[in-house]
Order: structure tokens, then sequence, then C-alpha cells
């Protein structure tokens, strides 16, 4: 029964995922956003390609995204007297990260999940973690002006900081090894968001990596 109620957190999440801000942004301008810049279907690329008002869209249609998934699955197991409500809530950010990178009607060509990743911190309602990412990922991108390096730097940000409050008693774990199992999936995540970076990682090392612009509009990413 647990083992299909995790199947059905992450299943949902990824139906939340399937929600593409800036492929519907950019249709409803009259592009593809994966026919320019990057082609990228996400936060970064929209900014560069359709300007600040479709990247601040974007960014908050992919986190909100991920707040609810996780925000719901939190609501919905505390009523049924699940225990370990934080595996389940992971289960269903794997989800919507996996969805909004692979979405199944777009060829499985959806963006890099760092806008979607980054909900996960408010979706676990602890401000605590909330307030680390927030600080990481502006600190790393205003010293570096890179947001490939911010974002990178936030994923495994809140891989630790998750690990860390879990391991210190903040959140409520009934089982030692359904603790090590939320860390886990939370590391996949983590994971899978440096490989979808490993292109921006090459050019980070080659020195051709382009740096944030909120000026004009731009075909570059």
């Amino acid at each position: 029964m647990l083992i299909l109620a995790r199947i059905l957190c992450l299943v949902g999440g990824y139906c939340f995922g399937l929600i593409q801000t800036s492929y519907i942004y950019g249709k409803l301008h009259g592009i593809d956003i994966r026919q320019h810049g990057s082609g990228n279907a996400g936060t970064t690329n929209a900014l560069r390609v359709l300007g600040k008002k479709a990247g601040i869209v974007v960014f908050l249609g992919d986190l909100i995204k991920s707040v609810a998934a996780c925000t719901l699955t939190h609501i919905i197991m505390n009523i049924l007297g699940v225990d370990n409500v934080y595996l389940y809530v992971i289960y269903a950010a794997a989800g919507v990260v996996l969805g909004h990178n692979f979405p199944f009607y777009m060829q499985f060509k959806g963006g890099k999940g760092i806008a979607a990743t980054s909900g996960i911190a408010i979706g676990l309602l602890d401000w605590r973690i909330a307030l680390v990412e927030l600080v990481l990922f502006v600190l790393c991108v205003a010293i570096t002006k890179y947001v490939s390096v911010g974002s990178i730097c936030l994923v495994i940000g809140l891989l630790v900081s998750y690990t860390i409050f879990v391991y210190t008693g903040s959140f409520n774990f009934v089982s030692d090894s359904k603790k090590l199992e939320s860390c886990i999936v939370l590391a996949l995540i983590a994971i899978l968001g440096i490989i979808r970076h490993s292109a921006n990682i090459k050019r980070l090392i080659n020195g051709t990596e382009n740096k944030l612009s909120l000026g004009k509009k731009s075909e570059a990413a």
C-alpha cells in the first residue's frame, strides 16, 4: 500500500510538472521557446529570448506548480494520517521535476527543473530552507553573474540543508529508513539538476558561458 502511495505521489507530481509555463507563454507570443536561444524550455531562456516579464512569469509558474504539488501532498497525507509525510512530499517533488524536464507531449524536451526544484524549498513548509535557498541562489548569481552557477548551488544547497534538518529532528519522521530514503530521492533530483547543466558546466570550464544580462532580449543562452 505504501509503495502504491509513492507511485501515486510520483505520478501526481509528474502531472503538475507537465504545466510548461515557458512553452505556453511562448506560444501565446507566437513562438516555440524550444526553437530559440538555448532551446531550453525554462526561465533563463525565456528571460533572454522574451524579456524580463517573461522570465518572471515563467519562474513563478514553474515555482508555483512545485509548491502546489508538495503542499497538496502534505495536506492529503496528514488528513489520511500517514506517517513520514515528508517522504511522500519528496516523491511528489521528484515527479514535478521529471514532468517539467521530460514532458511526454513535448517529445520529453522540457526545461532543467531549477525553478521547479526551488519550489520544493517552499513546498516543504519550512521557512528556514526557503530562506537558505533564496540567499544562496541570489548570492551565487550576484557574485558570479552566472545563473547556471546559482542553479547548481541551489540544488546542492537544498539537498544539504534538507539532510541537516531531517537528521536534526526538524521534520517529523517515525522511521530512520524513511529519512534516508527521502534524502536519497532528493539527492537524485539534485544529480539530475546538475546533469541537465552539463553543457553549462563545460562552458564555465571553457570560459564561454554567458553571464546574466537584464538588458535587451537576446537569442543567446
